[in-house]
């Protein structure tokens, strides 16, 4: 985990969703029901990359933040999943790429970086985390490097399957003229608490240091 609790809190507070799971249809104009838009829901986790551990920029020397020190930047792009949500078990899988940039190219060069997968429950309950790393491979005279990573989370069904209470009421179809028409079920604090418990991310970045973090939200 980071280091440094409020930094943590931040980064789970701004997620910024670049890609998200395949497996959910977008909402679709629902003409018949008179109540708007209409959303199928799915269980498999979204998957994001969060503000601000996207990229990283490595320093030489690490003490210093001056654009004269830069030395290796990252960015983390393509984000593709793909969603097994039959038995008791969900299984996401997350595949993505690793764009970096040298600022001095002499010499063969090898790079690891560290990045984390995060399954968050509800938006700010982590429930599991793995750090892996991504090696980049800088050729001898080459400014540039492309690696591949991957991430995979297992959810259990049961947790993200809503109640059928709560579906009912999310579902049950209102006309114009009924008292609750035009109040939204997620206005109910019971309601929303129950499809935050039953909602899931994975989250993917870059394995920050605290220095790193703050310098990427502050720069």
């Amino acid at each position: 985990m980071m280091a440094n609790g409020r930094l943590r809190k931040m980064v789970l507070a701004a997620v910024t969703v670049l890609a998200v799971s395949g497996c959910a249809k977008e909402g679709a104009l629902d003409v018949s029901s008179g109540v708007g838009v209409s959303v199928t829901r799915s269980g498999c986790p979204a998957v994001a990359v969060p503000n601000h551990t996207g990229d990283i920029t490595i320093f030489n020397p690490a003490t210093s933040t001056d654009a004269s020190a830069i030395d290796v930047v990252a960015n983390i792009t393509n984000v593709r999943s793909t969603c097994n949500s039959e038995g008791p078990r969900i299984y996401t899988e997350a595949t993505f790429d690793v764009y970096a940039s040298r600022t001095r190219p002499n010499g063969a060069r090898t790079v690891t970086i560290p990045y984390y997968s995060t399954v968050v429950q509800g938006g700010t309950a982590v429930v599991a985390k793995r750090v892996s790393n991504v090696t980049l491979q800088f050729a001898d005279g080459a400014y540039r490097a492309t690696a591949s990573g991957k991430a995979g989370s297992y959810v259990d069904a049961s947790a993200a399957r809503l109640p059928e209470d709560v579906i009912d009421r999310l579902t049950r179809k209102r006309k114009p003229g009924d008292p609750d028409a035009a109040l939204d079920p997620l206005a109910d604090p019971t309601i929303k608490a129950a499809v935050a418990r039953a909602s899931f991310e994975l989250l993917i970045g870059f394995q920050l240091t605290p220095a790193q973090l703050q310098y990427n939200a502050t720069r």
